[in-house]
């Protein structure tokens, strides 16, 4: 091999190790919340004007987990080199024109393309699709140059398997909580101290300028100079710009509200101890675990523990819950982006104490009757910073790399070391 094929083989295994890092990562993270990826499928779609498929924004977000995870595997892997590079280059061809198009628009905040996880600008976000469609056309033209781990007849395999995976353990964290809570309302955070502005902080820097007018001509003026004792200038209006961003708190606000709208924010954010049933949309809302639910509002009640519903729905929609359920407990009205953001879960049950969040719960795993006491009374009275638990990392991670590693020994010892004997 000379110098030149050389170069060019490492250059273009460089390529094949960052696209295939990335839709890792990319597939991961969002197996980690496809609940969050849902929500931000349906933020697209009523961007474009379809917002009739929102039903189907969960099904397309785990599609799109799955494709990308098990694409990235099967590049890393060179598995399937011809096609796997060209559903890669076609992805990228797709959404390099997209996150162009969100760039100079903005009908969304940020492309969600990592999740919560690392969220990055619409800008950044085509910047790096330039880069990735880049190194997609080259993996392309010369697939054929990258080092396969298998031999072809167990590719089949590695790709179903990373496709399956991503699938369960996606479905996994959609069916409990997220292993790693990305969003501001995490398990240990103090909801008021995270509304806080550190001393310090960096402020917004605005320009003002102000437009007059003189014998039928405008002219625009900085504060500085603007013609204020000037009767011969016409005030036309002024215009503010904003220069530099300054600090951003996590939360910027946290606001609940009585239906009569009497703003109980404070009160909600000082009690000793308060139990939070979340549910953004009652109508969606999954009415199963009703029995555990009232159970732990009449633990509540009965152990002078507070306890709301704290929901974004119509007084029609409670009610319609209440007589449903046979709910006794208090609602209270907040902000639906706000109440998906606290919890994936419709419902969620939320501990708090003093505006610090102890526990949450999807409607799954809500404690059972009998073990409730132990686990509130614990929650409460410890005077550690409360720590959601640790994801089985180790047990993720031999899940994913055992069966790989099989399959690998299954194809050098029974596929390629037989063509070897075969051939001496």
């Amino acid at each position: 091999m000379n110098k030149k094929d050389m170069i060019l083989k490492i250059v273009t295994e460089f390529c094949r190790v960052l696209i295939g890092c990335v839709f890792i990562f990319s597939g991961f993270v969002k197996g980690i919340d496809p609940m969050g990826g849902a929500i931000k499928i349906g933020e697209y779609l009523s961007a474009f004007g379809l917002k009739e498929l929102s039903s189907l924004s969960v099904t397309f977000s785990f599609l799109l987990l799955a494709a990308e995870f098990a694409l990235g595997v099967c590049l890393l892997l060179a598995v399937y080199r011809r096609i796997t590079t060209f559903l890669i280059l076609l992805f990228m061809c797709v959404m390099t024109p997209l996150t162009l198009y969100l760039a100079l628009f903005n009908p969304v905040s940020d492309c969600g393309c990592f999740g919560d996880a690392l969220v990055i600008t619409n800008w950044e976000t085509f910047l790096k699709n330039i880069i990735l469609l880049a190194a997609a056309i080259l993996v392309f033209i010369y697939n054929q140059r990258i080092t396969p781990f298998y031999s072809y007849k167990v590719y089949w395999g590695v790709a179903l398997f990373a496709y399956l995976f991503a699938i369960v353990f996606s479905s996994w964290n959609y069916n409990h909580l997220p292993m790693i809570d990305f969003r501001p309302y995490k398990i240990g955070v103090n909801i008021s101290r995270q509304m806080a502005i550190p001393a310090g902080a960096s402020q917004d820097e605005y320009s003002y300028s102000f437009v007059y007018e003189k014998d039928g001509v405008k002219k625009e003026f900085s504060l500085e100079n603007a013609p204020v004792d000037d009767s011969t200038w016409t005030f036309v209006e002024s215009k503010t710009e904003l220069l530099k961003e300054g600090y951003v708190p996590p939360i910027l606000s946290f606001d609940v509200r009585t239906m009569e709208g009497e703003d109980r924010s404070e009160a909600i954010l000082s009690d000793s101890a308060l139990f939070l049933l979340i549910s953004s949309d009652l109508e969606q809302a999954n009415d199963d675990p009703v029995d555990e639910i009232n159970t732990v509002y009449d633990y509540a009640h009965e152990n002078g523990i507070s306890f709301y519903c704290l929901t974004a729905s119509s007084e029609a929609a409670i009610r319609n819950w209440t007589d449903n359920t046979g709910a006794d407990y208090p609602f209270l009205i907040g902000d639906g982006v706000m109440l998906k953001t606290m919890i994936r879960s419709n419902p969620g049950l939320i501990l708090m104490k003093r505006g610090t969040i102890l526990a949450k719960w999807h409607y799954n795993d809500i404690p059972e009757e009998e073990a409730l006491p132990a686990i509130v009374t614990s929650y409460l009275q410890s005077k550690e910073t409360p720590r959601k638990e640790e994801a089985p990392w180790l047990c993720i991670v031999l899940c994913f790399t055992l069966p790989l590693l099989s399959i690998w020994i299954y194809d050098f010892f029974r596929i390629r070391k037989g063509k070897m004997n075969a051939n001496i």
